[in-house]
């Protein structure tokens, strides 16, 4: 049913994994509701002391606390904790900005909420995209999942996009001892792994060869999307180049130019001096 309630009397979901926002987003929403009021009800289940926690809603709650409102139509259903974690998780998942952090600690807890109702993960992860996800494959939900086992400082780089997200899996399955090392080497070296870097970090781990020494000199490695390179348009090379050059040996004429040049340029500084 649709009820009127005071904004005081709502609690927001326990360990909700979405984050607030305070971007341009929530200001739009707040610019919303003002112009045009709450135009779709919250979501809420029955809470002690005749509260009602919010299921689905918590920004538009957020504005109309910004706004003043004191009262706001909410939906009531009644729903066990687990499954309101469902409809929680399904009612904000598709968000248009949710970071991985968010998205992992929703599949968590989505998941977890199954296994209660007597869904063990192991029989609905084939089934992912009916149970876990419907944008997701079951592996995908799988590799989100194992973000939540990062410490974090380190899911905060992933937030920030930092680190990329299958290196952050491979991470994961570092103890939270060797976790702390590696980020105390990645904010020494300002470096982040790659994909391979992070998959030799977890063998190294598994086969008890993780040390600060060698996450120093993994992280230091150069990547190959690190190297500095210079990059010329060939219109801008078709009229100081022979004809019929292949591609090495139009590198090598480059390079052989480039040095001609400089010697040039050094006995020219020598003559004026």
């Amino acid at each position: 049913m649709i009820k009127n309630i005071s904004i005081d009397l709502l609690v927001p979901f326990e360990n909700h994994p979405f984050k607030e926002r305070s971007g341009i987003e929530q200001q739009e929403l707040t610019e919303s509701i003002k112009e045009n009021g709450l135009l779709e009800p919250i979501i809420v289940r029955s809470f002690p002391a005749g509260k009602y926690e919010i299921i689905s809603g918590h920004r538009r709650v957020e504005a109309c606390k910004e706004l003043g409102i004191t009262s706001i139509p909410a939906i009531i259903e009644e729903l066990t904790k687990d499954e309101a974690i469902v409809q929680m998780v399904d009612s904000n998942i598709h968000r248009e900005h949710i970071l991985p952090s968010e998205k992992a600690f929703a599949y968590k807890m989505k998941s977890e909420a199954l296994k209660h109702q007597g869904k063990t993960y192991g029989q609905v992860v084939h089934k992912s995209r009916d149970s876990i996800s419907d944008t997701e494959s079951g592996r995908n939900v799988q590799r989100y999942i194992r973000l939540t086992y990062l410490i974090p400082e380190l899911l905060k780089l992933v937030d920030e996009e930092r680190i990329a997200f299958t290196p952050a899996v491979e991470i994961s399955y570092l103890s939270e001892y060797e976790q702390q090392i590696l980020l105390e080497q990645i904010e020494f070296t300002d470096a982040t792994p790659s994909l391979s870097q992070a998959q030799r970090l977890r063998k190294f781990s598994k086969d008890g060869n993780f040390f600060v020494d060698t996450v120093f000199a993994v992280l230091n490695e150069e990547k190959p999307n690190q190297k500095e390179q210079v990059r010329i348009s060939v219109d801008k090379l078709r009229n100081v180049l022979p004809k019929g050059l292949d591609k090495q040996k139009t590198e090598d004429f480059i390079i052989k130019a480039c040095d001609h040049y400089r010697k040039y340029l050094i006995r020219q500084r020598e003559r004026e001096r």
